[in-house]
C-alpha cells in the first residue's frame, strides 16, 4: 500500500505538522502515567482503524516494558482484570470522547467523574488532549493511507 500524499514534504502541511508533533512531546512529558497514554493512544486507534498508530504505539508501550498479556487485551479491556482502576478510567474516557457522535452529549458524567477520581486536573487536562490529538492523527493517517509496518520505537522522540 502506498501513501496518497506525502504531507511531511508539504511546506505548508509540514510547518503544521512540525507544531503538531512538538505537541505530541509535550503530552509525553505531562503528569499523565507514561503507561496510561500508550495504553490510551492505542485505544483510540483501533477504534479508529488507524493502523500506523496501532504499529507505533503497541511497539513504543512493548519497548518501554508494558507486557503482551496488557498490549492484547486493551481492544477487551472492560472484560479485562490486568488493569488498574484508574487505566479503566482514562480507557472509558478515551472511548467516549473517540466516539462523541454516537452518544448524545459526548462523554458522560459517570465516566467524567470516574475519570477524575483517579486524576487531578493536570492529568484530566492531558487525558482529554491526548485523546483529541490521537483523533487527529488517526485521521491524517486514515485520510491519506499511510503505511503501517515500518515503524521503529523512539522515531518521534
Amino acid at each position: 500500500m502506498d501513501a496518497r500524499l506525502d504531507y511531511f514534504a508539504s511546506p505548508t502541511a509540514g510547518k503544521v505538522l512540525k507544531h503538531f508533533m512538538s505537541a505530541g512531546r509535550t503530552l509525553k512529558e505531562s503528569p499523565l502515567p507514561a503507561a496510561t497514554q500508550e495504553l490510551v493512544a492505542l485505544r483510540v486507534s483501533q477504534i479508529n482503524g488507524c493502523a500506523v498508530c496501532i504499529d507505533m504505539h503497541t511497539k513504543e508501550a512493548a519497548s518501554a516494558g508494558e507486557t503482551p498479556v496488557r498490549l492484547n487485551l486493551v481492544a477487551a479491556w472492560r472484560e479485562a482484570a490486568v488493569f488498574t482502576e484508574a487505566e479503566r478510567a482514562a480507557l472509558a474516557l478515551a472511548e467516549e470522547g473517540t466516539r462523541v457522535a454516537d452518544a448524545a452529549g459526548g462523554v458522560s458524567d459517570e465516566v467524567w467523574a470516574h475519570a477524575a477520581e483517579h486524576y487531578d486536573e493536570e492529568q484530566l487536562t492531558a487525558l482529554v488532549v491526548l485523546v483529541s490529538f490521537m483523533n487527529t492523527a488517526n485521521r491524517l493517517n486514515i485520510i491519506t493511507r499511510q503505511p503501517a509496518g515500518d515503524y521503529e520505537p523512539g522515531r518521534f522522540r
